[in-house]
């Protein structure tokens, strides 16, 4: 596995890297080498693959800002250190998000160096003289992210540039939106055709588990569709998932354990190795921050430990009694003890701290070097999007059996002789309890009845700036200004 992750060389990075801190789109690279040449055999076109997986890792995307998605969605608080500490993110959860926000701009531009690079495997790979099955993998993978990228994309942003194709001098470079209805059909086309062209999981060495397969692609796929309410659709893509050998893990803190990363329940995770290279904050670094930025502060319960994401009163309160799901998500007052330590609630604004990602001293002695993945897609989750599909057709019977086995694992009773309406209710805080802080909550809270019922719950929590306009984020003022092409969303 390691050696997947790390196969990212400086010749890759001179060849495709996007600037992080320039436009959403950037101009070829203006350097000595030339892409034509480099795309020569298989091993250019692995490490190119590898490349494109490689943004998924920074903190544009899953190293913090789709966690911190939780905070917005009123599952947690922001925490850290208090004054500006932050700020960006509290601003995201107060919805007095301005156009300015730093958070808004990283998850703009945090897909644009994976598109891009993903566009140049889909056209470059094809004319390698190389193994076909190796070649078909590796554009499965290249559909696989292109489509993961832009889903990110369209569900923060609605409309965005659609950009199919490595962008070079003479291209307009500063293209206008797309409806989002296109950017849906290219991710539902790249994902049929990467479900079709990826190896199912079990075929994979130790060194590539972590890669997109075809269960990754069919169950991102269902989630699409869930996400648009096709709930035919849905239902037939996790049936095909229950097919491919997944399972969930006899108990729900094996998810989160860094020793049985990529395990048996796990569609996709996001890879980290506890390699912070050079440095922590650069995007080269293969440490993840989850134990770093969550542990509980002033605890030394971790190495770091900077006290980020608290969970809410409520929150911990939407716990069923009996739900072993508790224990191993957070900590709380009389909580079981954390690598032989008592937890203490002084140690949280909240009086509750996360538990869910982190890692002893013993696995991350020093703050950079966490190994600890992140968790994209899981069985749990699409036994829940199958419970949801049946149920929205209408039989909520039939929703029982998915729904209750993810019960079940939590030592809780199983769920009989309910409405449909009374399903739906359940089946949504199921999700929450079981998907809780895995940057899950905020999508499901902006689907569903058209982000009403989000708005609903996010009210009814104090949240009362949440209205309409923020079911979408705000067009990044510096993208406007160097792009009059780019228009804004309603209400900002």
């Amino acid at each position: 596995m390691k050696s997947f992750k790390n196969t990212f060389i400086i010749l890759i990075v001179s060849l495709l890297a996007v600037s992080c801190s320039e436009d959403f789109l950037e101009k070829a690279p203006l350097d000595s080498i030339n892409t034509d040449n480099y795309y020569q055999t298989g091993e250019d076109a692995i490490n190119a693959i590898n490349g494109a997986y490689q943004p998924l890792q920074w903190p544009k995307l899953y190293n913090m800002r789709m966690w911190t998605s939780d905070i917005m969605a009123g599952n947690s608080i922001v925490g850290a250190g208090g004054g500006d500490d932050g700020r960006e993110t509290q601003d995201m959860a107060n919805f007095v998000t301005t156009t300015d926000n730093a958070g808004v701009l990283d998850l703009f531009r945090g897909p644009a160096p994976g598109i891009l690079r993903c566009n140049m495997v889909l056209q470059k790979v094809p004319a390698i003289d190389m193994d076909e099955n190796l070649k078909n993998r590796i554009l499965g993978e290249a559909h696989f992210l292109r489509a993961h990228y832009y889903f990110i994309l369209v569900r923060y942003f609605g409309d965005v540039p659609l950009i199919t194709e490595p962008q070079v001098p003479g291209d307009d470079l500063r293209p206008a939106r797309t409806d989002k209805n296109q950017v849906y059909d290219l991710i539902i086309e790249d994902l049929t055709t990467a479900k079709e062209l990826l190896p199912v999981k079990s075929s994979y060495s130790s060194t590539d588990l972590g890669r997109a397969t075809k269960g990754a692609a069919t169950g991102l796929l269902a989630k699409v569709y869930l996400t648009l309410g096709d709930w035919g659709q849905v239902l037939t893509l996790t049936n095909e998932v229950a097919t491919l050998g997944y399972k969930l893990n006899e108990n729900y803190a094996d998810n989160f354990d860094v020793s049985n990363k990529n395990s048996i329940e796990s569609l996709f995770e996001v890879q980290y190795t506890g390699d912070a290279g050079e440095d922590f904050w650069a995007n080269e670094n293969q440490a993840s921050w989850l134990s770093t930025f969550q542990g509980p502060r002033n605890s030394g319960m971790v190495a770091g430990g900077w006290g980020w994401n608290q969970p809410t009163e409520e929150f911990v309160n939407a716990y069923e009694n009996g739900d072993k799901r508790k224990a191993a998500t957070v900590f709380y007052n009389g909580c079981p003890q954390f690598d032989g330590q008592d937890y203490d609630p002084v140690y949280s604004l909240t009086g509750y701290n996360l538990r869910k990602f982190l890692v002893t001293k013993a696995v991350s002695p020093t703050y950079d070097n966490s190994p600890m993945n992140f968790p994209v897609l899981r069985y749990a989750d699409v036994l829940l999007m199958k419970a949801e599909a049946l149920n929205n057709q209408n039989k909520p019977t039939e929703a029982e059996v998915p729904l209750n086995l993810v019960r079940a694992r939590a030592g809780l009773p199983a769920i009989t002789d309910k409405t449909q309406a009374q399903m739906k209710e359940i089946i949504l805080h199921e999700r929450r309890m079981e998907l809780a802080f895995e940057g899950q909550r905020w999508f499901d809270l902006i689907r569903v009845d058209n982000g009403q019922w989000g708005l609903n719950f996010l009210h009814s929590t104090g949240k009362l700036n949440a209205s309409e306009k923020h079911l979408l984020f705000p067009v990044p003022l510096k993208e406007i200004e160097s792009n009059p092409k780019l228009t804004q969303n309603p209400g900002y």
